[in-house]
């Protein structure tokens, strides 16, 4: 694995600790990853908590990898590491293991909204809960997809109700916790790829973690980077082994 954690222009001063690890998976993002985690690093200064941006970089073929260092480069709240292989679950997970803030937020490079941060954070620092997730599907949810991308979280989220006896509405995409509270049950988490996100809530939920779900509006920046129903298969044998590892083996 590559880290690129270190890299830093002679000029950039250390970032201060920080109080949010924002954590973003990133896989032939070229195109957009300039302009969004520069938009991003905008707004979260104007929110006025120390931060990092983290970008879990993993198997890109294009200029992502180059781009990102240079972000981390430029920026001194910008850290950058690389996998080397294409594996989103595998990414979210060590970059919630490199995350140093008290409060982690898991994004998409193209969602990034500062609605969800402030109600997710509001909700944390009010110690109403340790995780926050965004609901696609939640009532007052906006979910501005493709039909077929909307209809496909619709059937995998009652796929995990059916085996896994999930009791939520959501598990995909954007969450925000408390770092103490969660890393237990990261570290329990035993797939990875599409169905790591997955795992991960249902093992807080599982495990008596406290939990809202609150409504958002997703309308992405681009067209998905992998093929829905290339990605099928693999969800479907990784929701196999999350069978067998919680309700078999417990």
């Amino acid at each position: 694995m590559s880290d690129h954690d270190s890299g830093r222009s002679p000029e950039s001063e250390p970032a201060p600790h920080p109080r949010l690890s924002v954590v973003i998976p990133v896989y032939n993002e070229e195109k957009i990853l300039h302009a969004a985690v520069t938009d991003l690093r905008d707004q979260l200064t104007e929110f006025g908590w120390p931060f990092e941006i983290i970008l879990a970089e993993n198997g890109s073929r294009d200029g992502t990898v180059p781009l990102a260092r240079a972000l981390s480069e430029k920026y001194p709240e910008v850290r950058f590491f690389s996998l080397g292989e294409p594996n989103y679950g595998k990414a979210l997970r060590e970059g919630i293991f490199r995350a140093r803030g008290e409060f982690v937020m898991c994004d998409e490079i193209d969602l990034c909204q500062m609605d969800f941060y402030r109600r997710a954070l509001d909700v944390l620092t009010s110690d109403e809960s340790d995780l926050v997730i965004g609901s696609k599907v939640l009532e007052g949810a906006s979910d501005e997809r493709p039909m077929v991308r909307h209809a496909a979280t619709l059937f995998f989220n009652g796929l995990l109700r059916l085996t896994l006896g999930f009791k939520g509405t959501d598990t995909h995409g954007l969450k925000a916790f408390r770092r103490t509270a969660l890393l237990d049950v990261v570290r329990a988490c035993l797939v990875d790829k599409d169905v790591f996100a997955s795992e991960l809530v249902i093992r807080a939920e599982r495990g008596g973690v406290r939990i809202r779900e609150i409504p958002v509006r997703i309308l992405e920046k681009r067209p998905p980077s992998i093929n829905l129903f290339k990605r099928v298969p693999n969800v479907l044998k990784n929701v196999g082994k999350l069978f067998v590892a919680i309700r078999i083996k417990g």
